[in-house]
């Protein structure tokens, strides 16, 4: 396990701007929302920064990519969304990545056992609901509702992040279910149910607020039993290493906190 470090409380360091660098920029991208972040010009030349990160991140890291371009001038942040297992895999293989962002400390483990990152921080916990369509046809009320043969259920794979906690949400609970089908990614789990193709699934919170009018989400006790940790880290090799560490700087400041916290994400 990773040891979980709040820094969200820290403001980030102004970055050093050394003249002659290419690639480099400065930004302090802490405090309250209600300051803006001192903005800086990066240095010429500076590289894209591309960032690995979970498909349950989309929405939060999609809003702190734009807010670190409007902060650095001239950088531009790409990101790659999927499921943490199978980016640690690409990572591993050889992607060109400066940053990852995973759902679960097992999914980093791979890529800081290949040692192309080290020292990863968890920066937020995220936990599982039940998500139904708006108009919950199979009247699910609970956990144990997911049993029933007649209630279709999608849930995640089991190697991947989310997959891995419903296995231990529904052991904690001692509950067996038989899903209709299992998805690669939290966001292709929830869609079945937004389509109306299933009537239940396990996803995480947070993509039930994501996805508010379209589903409803139903809270459960055993959640608790399955809390995942999500750690990131600047990777060793990265190509944009300077603005990778910033961009990190930026999940961990305050602001970074309050864009997460506001989409159902919780501190470690």
């Amino acid at each position: 396990m990773f040891r979980r470090l709040s820094r969200w409380a820290v403001a980030v360091p102004v970055a050093l701007v050394i003249a002659g660098l290419s690639g480099c920029g400065s930004s302090d991208t802490a405090g309250s929302t209600s300051s803006a972040p001192a903005s800086t010009s990066a240095a010429a030349g500076a590289k894209d920064v591309n960032v690995f990160a979970a498909a349950s991140l989309t929405g939060t890291f999609t809003e702190l990519g734009k807010a670190f371009e409007a902060a650095h001038p001239g950088a531009t942040v790409k990101f790659n969304f999927g499921s943490s297992a199978t980016l640690a895999q690409q990572i591993v293989q050889g992607a060109p990545a400066d940053v990852f962002a995973a759902a679960s400390p097992a999914t980093m483990k791979t890529v800081t056992d290949a040692s192309l990152a080290s020292g990863p921080t968890t920066f937020v916990r995220n936990r599982l609901e039940i998500a139904v369509p708006k108009d919950n046809p199979a009247k699910v009320d609970e956990l144990k509702d997911l049993t029933d043969p007649k209630v279709k259920v999608a849930l995640c794979a089991e190697q991947v992040p989310c997959g891995a906690a419903a296995v231990k949400a529904l052991d904690a609970a001692g509950l067996k279910v038989t899903p209709v089908t299992l998805e690669q990614d939290v966001k292709a789990t929830l869609t079945k149910v937004e389509l109306g193709e299933v009537d239940a699934a396990l996803v995480y919170t947070t993509d039930v607020i994501a996805a508010a009018g379209k589903v409803q989400g139903i809270a459960f006790p055993e959640a608790d039993k399955a809390i995942n940790d999500y750690p990131i880290a600047t990777l060793s090799k990265a190509p944009a290493g300077d603005l990778a560490e910033q961009f990190v700087d930026l999940v961990l400041s305050r602001q970074g906190a309050d864009v997460l916290t506001k989409a159902g994400f919780e501190a470690p």
